[in-house]
Protein backbone atom coordinates (compact mmCIF):
# COMPACT_ATOMS: atom_id res chain seq x y z
CA UNK A 1 0.00 0.00 0.00
CA UNK A 2 1.60 2.77 -1.04
CA UNK A 3 1.35 6.37 -0.02
CA UNK A 4 0.41 9.65 -1.78
CA UNK A 5 0.61 13.65 -1.38
CA UNK A 6 -3.03 15.32 -0.88
CA UNK A 7 -1.23 18.56 -2.13
CA UNK A 8 0.35 19.47 -5.16
CA UNK A 9 3.79 21.08 -5.05
CA UNK A 10 4.97 24.40 -6.75
CA UNK A 11 8.01 22.83 -7.46
CA UNK A 12 8.19 19.17 -7.29
CA UNK A 13 11.50 17.42 -7.36
CA UNK A 14 9.87 13.57 -8.17
CA UNK A 15 8.15 14.94 -11.59
CA UNK A 16 9.08 11.58 -13.51
CA UNK A 17 6.42 9.12 -14.11
CA UNK A 18 7.08 6.42 -16.10
CA UNK A 19 5.38 6.60 -19.44
CA UNK A 20 7.20 7.61 -22.08
CA UNK A 21 5.43 7.02 -25.56
CA UNK A 22 2.71 10.00 -25.15
CA UNK A 23 4.82 10.61 -28.43
CA UNK A 24 2.40 11.80 -30.98
CA UNK A 25 4.26 11.29 -33.83
CA UNK A 26 2.15 10.17 -36.80
CA UNK A 27 2.04 5.91 -37.55
CA UNK A 28 3.22 6.94 -40.96
CA UNK A 29 6.09 8.12 -40.26
CA UNK A 30 8.20 5.34 -41.46
CA UNK A 31 7.36 6.63 -45.10
CA UNK A 32 8.24 10.01 -44.41
CA UNK A 33 11.17 11.47 -46.76
CA UNK A 34 14.15 12.26 -44.65
CA UNK A 35 15.31 14.86 -46.77
CA UNK A 36 11.95 16.34 -47.34
CA UNK A 37 11.95 19.97 -46.07
CA UNK A 38 11.99 20.62 -42.74
CA UNK A 39 8.29 21.88 -42.24
CA UNK A 40 3.92 19.56 -35.47
CA UNK A 41 4.61 16.69 -33.38
CA UNK A 42 1.87 16.33 -30.38
CA UNK A 43 4.32 16.14 -27.43
CA UNK A 44 4.14 14.55 -24.27
CA UNK A 45 6.81 15.52 -22.32
CA UNK A 46 8.67 13.85 -25.81
CA UNK A 47 6.23 11.88 -27.14
CA UNK A 48 7.86 9.20 -27.35
CA UNK A 49 8.44 9.42 -23.49
CA UNK A 50 6.21 11.46 -21.19
CA UNK A 51 6.28 11.21 -17.51
CA UNK A 52 3.14 12.73 -15.04
CA UNK A 53 2.74 12.10 -11.77
CA UNK A 54 1.01 9.35 -10.83
CA UNK A 55 -0.79 8.09 -7.87
CA UNK A 56 1.89 7.34 -5.76
CA UNK A 57 4.16 9.68 -7.68
CA UNK A 58 4.11 12.56 -4.86
CA UNK A 59 4.15 16.09 -4.95
CA UNK A 60 3.45 18.89 -2.46
CA UNK A 61 1.75 22.66 -2.75
CA UNK A 62 4.23 24.56 0.05
CA UNK A 63 2.21 27.39 1.60
CA UNK A 64 5.76 28.50 2.62
CA UNK A 65 5.52 32.68 1.96
CA UNK A 66 9.51 32.56 1.29
CA UNK A 67 9.13 29.61 -0.99
CA UNK A 68 6.48 31.32 -2.38
CA UNK A 69 8.11 34.43 -3.43
CA UNK A 70 11.11 32.60 -4.31
CA UNK A 71 8.65 31.60 -7.32
CA UNK A 72 6.95 34.40 -8.00
CA UNK A 73 11.25 35.55 -8.43
CA UNK A 74 11.62 32.55 -11.21
CA UNK A 75 8.39 33.43 -12.95
CA UNK A 76 9.49 36.78 -13.57
CA UNK A 77 12.92 35.30 -14.58
CA UNK A 78 11.83 32.51 -16.86
CA UNK A 79 9.74 35.36 -19.02
CA UNK A 80 13.03 37.46 -19.23
CA UNK A 81 14.61 34.15 -20.22
CA UNK A 82 11.81 33.90 -23.33
CA UNK A 83 12.79 37.33 -24.69
CA UNK A 84 17.31 36.30 -24.67
CA UNK A 85 18.69 34.03 -26.62
CA UNK A 86 18.87 30.12 -26.06
CA UNK A 87 22.45 30.20 -26.34
CA UNK A 88 22.85 32.24 -22.97
CA UNK A 89 26.24 31.78 -21.71
CA UNK A 90 26.47 33.67 -17.92
CA UNK A 91 24.75 30.71 -16.76
CA UNK A 92 24.56 26.71 -17.12
CA UNK A 93 20.84 25.40 -18.16
CA UNK A 94 20.73 24.22 -14.70
CA UNK A 95 21.16 27.24 -13.45
CA UNK A 96 18.92 29.26 -15.74
CA UNK A 97 16.13 26.52 -15.59
CA UNK A 98 16.43 26.59 -11.95
CA UNK A 99 16.94 22.71 -12.15
CA UNK A 100 18.01 20.63 -8.87
CA UNK A 101 17.94 17.96 -10.48
CA UNK A 102 16.80 15.96 -13.99
CA UNK A 103 14.70 13.61 -14.17
CA UNK A 104 14.58 10.28 -16.40
CA UNK A 105 12.10 11.63 -18.68
CA UNK A 106 13.54 15.19 -19.09
CA UNK A 107 16.63 12.86 -20.80
CA UNK A 108 14.54 10.96 -22.62
CA UNK A 109 12.83 13.88 -24.37
CA UNK A 110 16.29 15.17 -24.77
CA UNK A 111 17.33 11.77 -26.93
CA UNK A 112 14.63 12.76 -28.68
CA UNK A 113 15.40 16.36 -29.59
CA UNK A 114 17.31 18.53 -27.77
CA UNK A 115 15.81 21.88 -28.79
CA UNK A 116 12.52 20.30 -28.38
CA UNK A 117 13.63 19.76 -24.75
CA UNK A 118 15.01 23.66 -24.51
CA UNK A 119 11.71 24.86 -26.21
CA UNK A 120 9.50 22.77 -23.86
CA UNK A 121 11.00 25.03 -20.89
CA UNK A 122 10.96 28.12 -22.16
CA UNK A 123 7.88 27.70 -23.48
CA UNK A 124 5.60 25.71 -20.55
CA UNK A 125 2.13 27.30 -21.31
CA UNK A 126 2.28 25.21 -25.47
CA UNK A 127 3.60 21.87 -23.19
CA UNK A 128 1.13 22.24 -20.27
CA UNK A 129 -2.20 23.10 -23.44
CA UNK A 130 -1.10 19.70 -25.42
CA UNK A 131 -0.81 17.40 -21.95
CA UNK A 132 -4.60 17.51 -21.63
CA UNK A 133 -4.46 16.11 -25.60
CA UNK A 134 -6.73 12.82 -25.28
CA UNK A 135 -3.74 9.99 -26.14
CA UNK A 136 -2.30 11.62 -23.05
CA UNK A 137 -5.06 11.39 -20.52
CA UNK A 138 -5.64 7.71 -22.19
CA UNK A 139 -1.99 6.57 -20.97
CA UNK A 140 -2.27 8.03 -17.88
CA UNK A 141 -5.36 6.21 -16.96
CA UNK A 142 -4.06 2.87 -17.97
CA UNK A 143 -0.83 3.88 -16.20
CA UNK A 144 -3.33 3.85 -13.26
CA UNK A 145 -5.35 1.35 -13.46
CA UNK A 146 -1.91 -1.12 -13.59
CA UNK A 147 -0.52 0.51 -10.43
CA UNK A 148 -4.18 -0.44 -8.91
CA UNK A 149 -3.96 -3.52 -9.66
CA UNK A 150 -1.28 -4.70 -7.30
CA UNK A 151 -1.98 -1.50 -4.58
CA UNK A 152 -3.54 0.73 -2.72
CA UNK A 153 -3.12 4.73 -1.65
CA UNK A 154 -3.01 6.48 0.95
CA UNK A 155 -3.74 9.82 0.75
CA UNK A 156 -1.59 11.58 3.26
CA UNK A 157 -1.59 15.31 4.30
CA UNK A 158 2.11 17.30 3.61
CA UNK A 159 3.33 20.34 4.45
CA UNK A 160 6.71 20.32 3.31
CA UNK A 161 9.38 19.51 0.61
CA UNK A 162 10.61 17.10 3.23
CA UNK A 163 7.35 15.60 3.60
CA UNK A 164 6.80 15.22 -0.14
CA UNK A 165 10.61 13.31 -0.53
CA UNK A 166 9.88 10.94 2.65
CA UNK A 167 6.46 9.83 1.07
CA UNK A 168 8.43 9.05 -1.72
CA UNK A 169 11.20 6.96 0.66
CA UNK A 170 8.88 5.01 2.70
CA UNK A 171 7.25 3.89 -0.37
CA UNK A 172 10.35 2.28 -1.44
CA UNK A 173 10.67 1.41 2.19
CA UNK A 174 7.72 -0.61 1.52
CA UNK A 175 8.36 -2.28 -1.38
CA UNK A 176 11.71 -3.37 -0.86
CA UNK A 177 10.59 -6.45 1.96
CA UNK A 178 7.89 -6.97 -0.99
CA UNK A 179 10.80 -7.41 -4.04
CA UNK A 180 13.27 -9.21 -1.84
CA UNK A 181 10.11 -11.75 -1.44
CA UNK A 182 9.90 -12.75 -5.16
CA UNK A 183 6.60 -10.40 -5.48
CA UNK A 184 6.53 -7.34 -8.25
CA UNK A 185 6.43 -3.83 -7.37
CA UNK A 186 5.36 -0.81 -9.01
CA UNK A 187 6.21 3.07 -9.09
CA UNK A 188 9.35 2.60 -8.11
CA UNK A 189 11.55 5.72 -7.18
CA UNK A 190 15.14 5.48 -7.94
CA UNK A 191 17.78 8.09 -8.01
CA UNK A 192 21.19 9.49 -8.16
CA UNK A 193 24.62 10.95 -9.36
CA UNK A 194 25.44 11.11 -12.49
CA UNK A 195 28.00 12.69 -13.94
CA UNK A 196 27.96 15.37 -11.42
CA UNK A 197 24.46 15.97 -11.94
CA UNK A 198 21.29 14.56 -9.71
CA UNK A 199 18.73 12.31 -11.59
CA UNK A 200 15.71 11.21 -10.83
CA UNK A 201 12.80 8.49 -11.90
CA UNK A 202 10.15 5.86 -11.71
CA UNK A 203 10.30 2.60 -12.61
CA UNK A 204 6.82 1.27 -14.23
CA UNK A 205 7.53 -2.30 -12.32
CA UNK A 206 10.26 -4.50 -11.15
CA UNK A 207 9.04 -8.37 -10.95
CA UNK A 208 11.81 -11.74 -11.48
CA UNK A 209 11.06 -13.86 -14.54
CA UNK A 210 10.53 -17.72 -14.63
CA UNK A 211 14.64 -17.61 -14.43
CA UNK A 212 15.02 -15.99 -11.16
CA UNK A 213 16.23 -12.93 -12.83
CA UNK A 214 14.88 -9.46 -11.74
CA UNK A 215 13.10 -7.35 -14.56
CA UNK A 216 12.49 -3.85 -15.01
CA UNK A 217 9.47 -3.84 -16.94
CA UNK A 218 8.53 -0.31 -18.83
CA UNK A 219 4.96 -0.34 -19.98
CA UNK A 220 4.50 1.83 -23.38
CA UNK A 221 0.95 2.60 -24.06
CA UNK A 222 0.26 3.88 -27.91
CA UNK A 223 -2.12 5.69 -30.04
CA UNK A 224 -1.02 3.12 -33.22
CA UNK A 225 -1.97 -0.88 -32.84
CA UNK A 226 1.99 -1.27 -33.38
CA UNK A 227 5.33 -1.74 -32.64
CA UNK A 228 7.27 1.66 -32.58
CA UNK A 229 9.88 2.81 -34.77
CA UNK A 230 13.39 1.89 -34.53
CA UNK A 231 13.69 5.80 -33.57
CA UNK A 232 11.35 5.26 -30.48
CA UNK A 233 12.55 2.37 -29.55
CA UNK A 234 15.88 3.80 -29.39
CA UNK A 235 14.35 6.55 -26.55
CA UNK A 236 12.49 4.03 -24.73
CA UNK A 237 15.46 1.56 -24.44
CA UNK A 238 17.74 4.60 -23.23
CA UNK A 239 15.10 5.37 -20.77
CA UNK A 240 15.12 1.25 -19.21
CA UNK A 241 19.27 1.34 -19.46
CA UNK A 242 18.69 4.26 -17.39
CA UNK A 243 16.88 3.15 -14.91
CA UNK A 244 18.97 0.28 -14.35
CA UNK A 245 22.26 2.45 -13.85
CA UNK A 246 20.08 4.56 -11.01
CA UNK A 247 18.74 1.16 -9.53
CA UNK A 248 21.93 -0.78 -9.56
CA UNK A 249 23.61 2.44 -7.96
CA UNK A 250 21.66 2.31 -5.02
CA UNK A 251 21.71 -1.45 -4.44
CA UNK A 252 25.08 -1.33 -4.42
CA UNK A 253 25.71 1.56 -1.87
CA UNK A 254 26.78 4.27 -4.38
CA UNK A 255 24.28 6.96 -3.29
CA UNK A 256 25.13 9.12 -0.22
CA UNK A 257 23.06 10.82 1.81
CA UNK A 258 24.94 14.12 1.12
CA UNK A 259 23.84 13.37 -2.38
CA UNK A 260 20.19 13.64 -1.84
CA UNK A 261 20.77 16.55 0.87
CA UNK A 262 22.60 18.84 -0.86
CA UNK A 263 21.42 18.50 -4.36
CA UNK A 264 17.73 19.11 -3.75
CA UNK A 265 18.63 21.11 -0.84
CA UNK A 266 16.62 19.55 2.02
CA UNK A 267 17.13 20.30 5.14
CA UNK A 268 18.42 16.83 7.07
CA UNK A 269 16.87 18.04 10.41
CA UNK A 270 13.58 18.85 9.12
CA UNK A 271 10.90 17.21 11.32
CA UNK A 272 8.39 15.43 9.44
CA UNK A 273 4.47 16.08 10.03
CA UNK A 274 2.58 14.28 11.71
CA UNK A 275 0.43 12.04 9.56
CA UNK A 276 4.00 11.23 7.86
CA UNK A 277 5.40 9.80 10.77
CA UNK A 278 1.97 7.91 11.49
CA UNK A 279 2.61 6.16 8.39
CA UNK A 280 5.83 5.45 8.62
CA UNK A 281 5.65 3.83 12.17
CA UNK A 282 2.51 2.21 10.44
CA UNK A 283 5.10 0.43 8.18
CA UNK A 284 7.05 -0.39 10.97
CA UNK A 285 10.07 2.81 10.19
CA UNK A 286 10.32 4.87 13.83
CA UNK A 287 11.57 8.32 12.19
CA UNK A 288 11.47 11.65 13.74
CA UNK A 289 13.46 13.85 11.02
CA UNK A 290 14.28 13.64 7.21
CA UNK A 291 17.50 12.74 8.07
CA UNK A 292 16.79 9.53 10.04
CA UNK A 293 14.39 8.40 6.88
CA UNK A 294 17.16 8.99 4.10
CA UNK A 295 19.51 7.01 6.72
CA UNK A 296 16.87 4.15 7.00
CA UNK A 297 16.28 4.17 3.13
CA UNK A 298 19.70 3.61 2.14
CA UNK A 299 20.88 0.90 4.72
CA UNK A 300 18.37 -1.05 3.94
CA UNK A 301 18.19 -0.78 -0.18
CA UNK A 302 21.81 -1.10 0.42
CA UNK A 303 22.01 -4.04 2.23
CA UNK A 304 19.46 -5.95 1.50
CA UNK A 305 19.47 -8.99 -1.02
CA UNK A 306 18.13 -6.96 -4.07
CA UNK A 307 20.25 -8.05 -6.89
CA UNK A 308 21.14 -5.23 -9.99
CA UNK A 309 18.90 -5.58 -12.77
CA UNK A 310 19.27 -8.33 -14.63
CA UNK A 311 16.92 -7.54 -17.55
CA UNK A 312 15.26 -4.95 -18.95
CA UNK A 313 11.77 -5.25 -20.60
CA UNK A 314 9.17 -2.96 -22.91
CA UNK A 315 5.48 -3.92 -22.75
CA UNK A 316 3.43 -2.13 -25.27
CA UNK A 317 0.00 -1.62 -25.24
CA UNK A 318 -2.91 -0.25 -27.61
CA UNK A 319 -4.35 2.96 -26.16
CA UNK A 320 -8.05 2.45 -28.05
CA UNK A 321 -8.71 -1.29 -27.48
CA UNK A 322 -6.33 -1.58 -23.89
CA UNK A 323 -4.75 -4.49 -25.43
CA UNK A 324 -1.33 -6.18 -25.95
CA UNK A 325 0.69 -5.28 -29.28
CA UNK A 326 3.69 -6.76 -28.32
CA UNK A 327 7.45 -7.44 -25.95
CA UNK A 328 10.51 -6.09 -26.56
CA UNK A 329 13.68 -6.82 -24.95
CA UNK A 330 16.06 -4.04 -24.59
CA UNK A 331 19.32 -4.28 -25.33
CA UNK A 332 22.31 -2.71 -22.53
CA UNK A 333 25.87 -1.53 -23.44
CA UNK A 334 26.64 0.49 -19.95
CA UNK A 335 30.05 1.93 -22.01
CA UNK A 336 27.74 3.41 -24.70
CA UNK A 337 24.86 4.11 -22.59
CA UNK A 338 27.27 6.46 -20.54
CA UNK A 339 29.23 7.47 -23.53
CA UNK A 340 25.39 8.92 -24.79
CA UNK A 341 24.08 10.17 -20.66
CA UNK A 342 27.60 12.24 -20.45
CA UNK A 343 26.85 13.90 -24.09
CA UNK A 344 23.85 15.14 -23.14
CA UNK A 345 24.34 16.12 -19.54
CA UNK A 346 27.46 18.23 -20.95
CA UNK A 347 24.47 20.96 -22.48
CA UNK A 348 23.11 20.75 -18.81
CA UNK A 349 26.30 21.77 -17.69
CA UNK A 350 26.96 24.45 -19.74
CA UNK A 351 29.83 22.95 -21.78
CA UNK A 352 28.37 22.70 -25.00
CA UNK A 353 25.21 24.49 -26.60
CA UNK A 354 22.24 23.09 -27.41
CA UNK A 355 21.31 21.09 -30.94
CA UNK A 356 18.73 19.58 -32.90
CA UNK A 357 18.11 16.52 -34.94
CA UNK A 358 20.23 15.35 -37.85
CA UNK A 359 18.95 16.10 -41.23
CA UNK A 360 18.20 12.33 -41.28
CA UNK A 361 15.80 12.48 -38.80
CA UNK A 362 13.97 16.00 -40.38
CA UNK A 363 10.86 14.33 -40.53
CA UNK A 364 10.56 14.35 -36.60
CA UNK A 365 10.18 18.72 -36.91
CA UNK A 366 7.16 18.10 -38.73
CA UNK A 367 5.40 17.08 -35.83
CA UNK A 368 6.60 19.36 -33.28
CA UNK A 369 5.25 22.01 -31.00
CA UNK A 370 7.91 24.51 -31.70
CA UNK A 371 8.23 23.80 -35.24
CA UNK A 372 7.52 27.78 -36.32
CA UNK A 373 9.91 29.11 -33.61
CA UNK A 374 12.91 27.02 -33.32
CA UNK A 375 16.57 28.26 -34.70
CA UNK A 376 17.96 25.11 -35.71
CA UNK A 377 15.50 24.11 -38.25
CA UNK A 378 15.15 27.92 -39.45
CA UNK A 379 19.11 27.61 -39.70
CA UNK A 380 18.59 24.21 -41.19
CA UNK A 381 16.36 25.49 -43.82
CA UNK A 382 18.53 28.73 -44.70
CA UNK A 383 21.72 25.81 -45.30
CA UNK A 384 19.48 23.86 -47.13
CA UNK A 385 17.80 26.58 -49.67
CA UNK A 386 21.83 28.39 -49.79
CA UNK A 387 23.31 25.05 -51.01
CA UNK A 388 19.82 24.30 -53.53
CA UNK A 389 20.64 28.20 -55.08
CA UNK A 390 24.33 26.74 -55.68
CA UNK A 391 23.52 23.89 -57.22
CA UNK A 392 21.10 25.59 -59.35
CA UNK A 393 23.29 28.39 -60.28
CA UNK A 394 26.26 25.70 -61.20
CA UNK A 395 23.98 23.58 -63.67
Amino acid sequence: MDASGSQQLLDGDWDDISDSEFLNIPCEQQDIDPHRPLSSETDGEHSVDFDSPSVSTLSVYNHNEEALGQETVKTDYARGLKRKSLHENSFSPMQRFFKRHLSVTLLCDQSWCEMKTVYSLLKPHLKRKDLQCTEVQRGKEIHLLRELEIQDTVPIDIRTREDAEAIKLLNMLHMIPLLEAGERVREFPVFGVQEGVFVMGVIDELMYNQKGELVVNELKTRKCNSMPSSAQDKVNCFQVGLYKLLFDGLVRGEVKKDHVLNHLKLRSAQVLGARVQAHAKSIGVQVTTFEELLDALLITVSCSDLPCVDMLQLEYYHQGSSGPIGNRVAPFDEAQLRAELQGYLAYWTGQREPKGVDIEEAWKCRSCLYEQTCDWRKNRSQVSDQQAAHASSCS
